[in-house]
């Protein structure tokens, strides 16, 4: 009987003849006969180049035409051959090792975290909001005895005025430390500007740069109280009358008060007098300040002379009006409402050293000369930093 033969089917991959081999090497695999009867060659009805041979028990077996791209593999326990799976074998299973989930992938997580971070704090913002506004009506709220509002003024007052703070008049503070963490002091400041923003803005100030998060009380002029809406305002940032009784039960809390001595005639003053200090009046200040053995802490303020330069002033218009006077300024009564826009002026506030008041006896309240001492010193100081600040400074805008 002739000898069998094989046809060939091209180069087979080492790893499918290595697998063959030990086939054929197997126990219970007896070795292929070489007298077995080979297939045909292809040429017969329903039979093709991969078709099995159908004589002998241990015929050969043609392998089947694997798609571009996919690696041959042996038939496993008459599995379909598929796609090459990776050799790498998953440590202490032995087979093969898993394919990494891309939902694992940690940028994906750290930015999904990031996500959910960003969503929980808007929620907690919009969370707060809403708490405040149900406390707000339903009148959940504290307010103390001269109508200040703790509360409205952090969340809501202070973040309307400190664009204008920071942005707009780019307030530079220097000597915040000179304002004690605790107790009662008394900040005695320069009034300028033609509107009272100065005082606005010294009280941003103290609360945003002060270690312990401090809050400027202003004694405020009875004309403020007067005005509608201002008046509401000034009572729930917490102003009060420029009285002694109001700044004594103040201090006496240990609070933080603010007064500005020149009045209307540092406020309405024309601009050719600008960074000139007026008359402090009678030392009022000085004589509470005294009763309670707080310090005085001098303030001076450069840039607020600048923001409305008063160069006329019409006295017809501001009695009528009933005003103390009624400015005229390059750019108002003629633009109208624009006309009121501050320029942008840049701001220094400066705090400096305090002047003790607690080693002098009770009766030195009533020294009219130590008070006018006392009053002439506080103001020969705020006046000198002014000039010291003039000095320094590049340019009124920058």
């Amino acid at each position: 009987m002739a000898d069998a033969k094989v046809i060939p089917f091209g180069e087979e991959p080492r790893s499918r003849r290595a697998a063959k081999r030990a086939r054929g090497r197997g126990p219970s695999s007896p070795s292929a006969s070489p007298s077995s009867p080979s297939s045909s060659s292809g040429s017969g009805s329903g039979s093709g180049s991969g078709a099995a041979a159908t004589s002998g028990p241990h015929s050969l077996s043609s392998v089947p035409d694997q798609p571009d791209g996919v690696e041959d593999s042996p038939h496993v326990d008459g599995q379909t051959p598929g796609p090459a799976q990776p050799d790498a074998a998953a440590p202490g299973t032995g087979g093969p090792a898993m394919a990494e989930d891309p939902a694992g992938d940690p940028a994906a997580g750290a930015t999904e975290d990031g996500a959910e971070s960003g969503g929980g704090d808007w929620d907690r913002r919009l969370a707060e909001g809403f708490a405040f506004l149900r406390r707000r009506v339903t009148g959940d709220y504290e307010v103390d005895e001269f109508g200040y509002d703790k509360e409205l003024t952090d969340q809501v007052l202070m973040s309307l005025i400190r664009p204008l703070y920071a942005n707009y008049f780019r307030v530079e503070v220097k000597g915040i430390e000179n304002i004690p963490s605790d107790g009662g002091a008394l900040v005695v400041s320069n009034h300028s500007g033609t509107l009272p923003l100065d005082g606005l803005m010294m009280q941003v100030a103290v609360h945003d740069n002060h270690p312990a998060g401090r809050h400027l009380r202003l004694l405020a002029a009875d004309l403020v109280f007067m005005l509608p809406v201002v008046n509401e305002l000034a009572r729930k940032a917490g102003h009060t009358l420029a009285c002694a009784e109001d700044a004594e039960r103040l201090l006496q809390r240990g609070e933080i008060v603010g007064v500005m001595p020149e009045g209307f005639k540092g406020l309405g003053k024309p601009f050719g007098e600008r960074y000139k200090l007026q008359r402090f009046g009678r030392g009022g200040f000085v004589s509470t300040a005294l009763r309670h053995g707080v310090p005085i802490v001098p303030c001076s303020i450069v840039g607020a002379e600048e923001i409305y330069p008063m160069i006329g002033n019409s006295k017809t218009l501001a009695r009528l009006l009933g005003f103390p006077y009624f400015p005229i300024t390059p750019t108002f009564p003629w633009l109208g409402p624009l006309g009121a826009l501050p320029l942008p002026t840049k701001w220094t506030i400066q705090f400096g050293e305090p002047i003790p008041t607690d080693g002098y006896p009770p009766e030195a309240a009533e020294d009219p000369m130590l008070m006018f001492n006392l009053t002439d010193q506080v103001r020969e100081q705020i006046q000198h930093t002014l000039y010291k600040l003039l000095v320094q400074r590049r340019s009124v805008f920058f």
